[in-house]
């Protein structure tokens, strides 16, 4: 289904109902968007509304049982282009709208999908492959969102939505093991239960800021990748881009200066800061090599462990890309 089938009274509802999500659960992407212009802003919000939807799905389900039903149904809603669910509904639209790869959308299903499982994370490459398959298609996405069809930059949106979500899990480790998910590699940190990561100390404190504090720089790697791909973007949504990365870079930051994990409290960008960080990107980027020229070449090191992953349906996608 395409716009060209609903009304205006429908689109609008949607859009507004697609904006009280991203302003209560989407914050730093909520203060970025107004950098957008109107049209790659509305679509940005409608975007995040449907996958922050998909990742409900999982996450507020009444069982583990119904949550893989709904989400089998999402995936089958996709695959067949219709759906009686209004945001699935719209985000069917707009994937019409936007000529957005269905298959890059099942990808981020998938990863879902794999948190109703236990979660014991073995591997750095492992993190990595998750992490592509429910932030890295989320970049690929916002790509078709702003209009942005050069191949060469996928690769580039790929690494920001990994940075962002390497970011996600160094901040919410407790969050996480609450729910018995342990997305720390067991070759960083050992295979622990996730119940250990809830209120640790001595020794197994030190590794595990070791361990975050390796993945904050490995997310580091992926947030220059990214940005490096801006100059791709139309010109005014390089500057959203760009906040919405640093904003969400300062998570790391402040864990780092938290001594890389705070057991008290969710880390949070306060307002005034998220301001400083705007002005302060926003100066900077008419004067950086990366808002005017193209990148010389994509590292394609930051995608090795994506080359040889066949549960990715969209790996090919990701090789033409590179």
């Amino acid at each position: 289904m395409n716009d060209s089938c609903r009304s205006g009274s429908d689109i609008a509802a949607s859009t507004a109902s697609a904006e009280s999500v991203l302003a209560a659960k989407g914050r730093s992407f909520y203060w970025a968007r107004h950098l957008l212009g109107t049209l790659h802003a509305e679509r940005s919000t409608r975007l995040y509304r449907l996958c922050r939807y998909i990742d409900d799905l999982a996450d507020e389900g009444q069982s583990t049982t119904l949550a893989k039903q709904a989400l089998l149904g999402a995936a089958a809603s996709v695959r067949s282009g219709y759906s009686n669910d209004p945001v699935i509904q719209d985000g069917l639209a707009l994937m019409h709208e936007c000529g957005i790869d269905a298959d890059i959308f099942l990808d981020l299903i998938a990863g879902v999908q794999s948190d109703l499982e236990p979660v014991r994370m073995p591997d750095l490459d492992s993190l990595l492959r998750y992490c592509y398959q429910v932030a890295g298609t989320v970049g690929l996405m916002m790509c078709k969102v702003l209009d942005t069809d050069t191949r060469a930059a996928f690769p580039h949106a790929v690494d920001l939505g990994i940075a962002m979500q390497l970011t996600n899990i160094c901040r919410d480790i407790v969050a996480d093991a609450a729910v018995n998910r342990r997305y720390l590699p067991a070759s960083m940190v050992g295979d622990l239960s996730p119940d250990l990561l809830l209120c640790p100390s001595g020794q197994l404190s030190l590794e595990l800021k070791a361990c975050v504090s390796s993945l904050l720089d490995c997310a580091e790697t992926y947030y220059q990748s990214g940005e490096l791909g801006l100059s791709y973007l139309p010109v005014r949504a390089r500057g959203g881009m760009l906040v919405a990365a640093r904003v969400y870079r300062e998570i790391g930051v402040q864990l780092r200066a938290r001594d890389h994990i705070d057991w008290s409290a969710r880390v949070v960008v306060a307002p005034w800061r998220k301001a400083v960080i705007t002005s302060q990107a926003l100066v900077a980027l008419p004067f950086s090599r990366f808002f005017w020229r193209y990148p010389a070449r994509h590292d394609k090191r930051l995608h090795s462990a994506l080359s040889s992953f066949p549960a990715c349906s969209a790996a090919s996608f990701l090789r033409y890309a590179a």
